[in-house]
């Protein structure tokens, strides 16, 4: 059932992330983020199989269908994962009582401060609870809730993002919060960058679009196509034109939709001014412009007028390798860099 994980053989990256190793479960802190219709049981297992930590993504499942997920997931690894869940959605309560009948011991709650009474629920089940935090009074106000650990993930992540980079975010929580782990994410496609958020005093990392590509990710070969050809300044978030109607920020690769989604916008705009339609048709037209489109580029493959959503470490994704192979090359990357580091300390201590 379960392959044989990754090695780390340095000594001073296993006390880096000992803390989140540990928390997770695992032999590696490195989280799979939850990528809607990209991070199901052949993924997350692949992950986890591989020393990982990877996490579910519900996405817009109901409670039957996460709890066919979790059950297949667990048929194919007996490590650990978790589940993400985003707090908006209307069968929350339910979801939750899926992953606590189904002894899912971590739930990230995303999209939103997480409900109280959904936290207080699951860590009276024993379940570890991870939520992300944008700011770094959020973060102190998260550990007062209760919240196991933290996720900070900065503007240059895939999807739904915030306004703040990753280096920034870090920056600004690392030294503030010692509470509970925490785990960096929006960027990172390369080892070196693992362990510098790891000497700032991150617990680990989390890690999306790297894993597009795996072998063992259901992504349409054209999907991973577009990535593999992408680089950093193709993710782009997606253009509001207008103040009066709020677009969603949504960093994704540059193809004819959201080229497309721009020229709607002017139309319905146009359409609303000269009193053809009211504000809330206008305001569901542009929201709705994205409706089905992250399924139709990930499993149809259309990825002229499907969603692509990509971090900007997209540029760093190469080809499709195994999972396996990606985690030992971060790792092996990681150790690179702290060997540097270490040998760089010693030259200086030999200087003075």
């Amino acid at each position: 059932m379960s392959a044989t994980p990754v090695l780390v053989r340095s000594p001073l990256l296993r006390a880096l992330w000992a803390r989140g190793c540990r928390f997770l479960g695992t032999e590696l802190a490195i989280l799979g983020g939850a990528m809607t219709w990209v991070s199901e049981r052949h993924l997350v297992s692949a992950i986890s199989n591989a020393g990982g930590f990877g996490v579910l993504a519900c996405g817009s499942m109901g409670p039957d269908a996460l709890a066919a997920e979790i059950a297949a997931t667990r048929a194919r690894t007996d490590r650990p994962f978790g589940v993400n869940l985003i707090v908006m959605h209307p069968e929350l309560d339910e979801l939750v009582g899926v992953c606590i009948a189904h002894k899912v011991s971590h739930v990230v709650l995303a999209g939103g401060l997480p409900p109280p009474a959904a936290v207080a629920r699951l860590k009276r089940a024993g379940t570890k609870v991870l939520a992300f935090a944008p700011t770094a009074t959020i973060a102190k106000k998260l550990v007062r809730q209760g919240i196991d650990a933290l996720v900070i993930e900065g503007h240059e992540a895939g999807g739904h993002v915030g306004p703040v980079s990753t280096s920034v975010l870090a920056q600004e929580i690392l030294p503030e919060v010692r509470e509970v782990p925490v785990f960096v994410a929006g960027g990172i496609g390369h080892g070196e960058m693992i362990a510098a958020y790891l000497l700032m005093g991150a617990a680990g990392v989390q890690m999306g679009t790297r894993f597009v590509c795996a072998s063992e990710s259901i992504a349409h070969p054209a999907f991973k196509e577009a990535f593999i050809r992408a680089s950093a300044r193709d993710a782009q978030v997606s253009v509001q034109v207008d103040p009066q109607f709020k677009v969603v920020p949504v960093r994704a690769l540059v193809n004819a939709a959201t080229r497309r989604f721009v020229e709607t916008q002017h139309e319905v705009i146009a359409r609303w001014r000269a009193g053809e339609m009211s504000y809330e048709e206008a305001s569901l037209a542009i929201e709705h412009f994205w409706a089905g489109a992250l399924k139709r580029a990930v499993l149809e493959g259309d990825v002229e007028n499907g969603s692509l959503m990509a971090g900007q470490s997209v540029g760093m994704v190469k080809r499709i390798q195994p999972t396996a192979a990606i985690l030992a090359e971060l790792v092996e990357q990681a150790e690179a860099a702290l060997a540097r580091v270490q040998g760089h300390r010693l030259e200086v201590a030999a200087a003075g």
